[in-house]
């Protein structure tokens, strides 16, 4: 795993998500938060009826499955989860998947250990950081995976 915090070391898409969020205020943040939350992707109808059990983050309060997929030599998550009930959640994947989906899997494993604390600091959210960090672990195992099989160029997903 890496713990590489300073900006030259971090693929770009990455660093500018770190850096536009440590810039912002508190309340700049919340709103940041409000506005990311209403932009989750919706869950592709191919993933509705796969079995959900390895694809569910266990370690989050919340109900979140993750699905990957790996087209192209890119990544592309996806993630189910009840928005309005959860929206800090929602927003939080709103924002990694902007820095990570279409992107190789290098990029998503490059993802900082502190990643979470990095980009929610400063707003008192700490009793969700064990989840968040545990959606990013499970995230970059998948691109991990991904990167191991990449001679097949599948787009079903893989579990972790």
């Amino acid at each position: 795993m890496n713990d590489t915090t300073a900006a030259g070391s971090l693929p770009p898409t990455i660093a500018r998500v770190l850096s536009r969020f440590r810039a912002m205020a508190r309340e700049e943040k919340m709103q940041a938060l409000v506005h990311y939350s209403k932009k989750l992707e919706p869950l592709p109808d191919r993933f509705r009826d796969l079995e959900r059990s390895s694809f569910a983050v266990p370690e989050c309060q919340t109900r979140v499955d993750l699905f990957p997929e790996y087209h192209d030599g890119k990544m592309h998550f996806y993630a189910d989860l009840n928005v309005k009930q959860s929206p800090t959640i929602a927003a939080f994947l709103a924002i990694l998947f902007s820095a990570i989906n279409e992107q190789p899997p290098e990029t998503t494993i490059a993802i900082p250990d502190d990643f979470v604390q990095q980009l929610m600091e400063g707003i008192g959210l700490s009793g969700r950081e064990v989840g968040l960090s545990a959606m990013v672990g499970r995230i970059r195992n998948y691109a991990r995976t991904a990167r191991a099989e990449s001679p097949a160029s599948s787009g079903a997903p893989q579990p972790g």
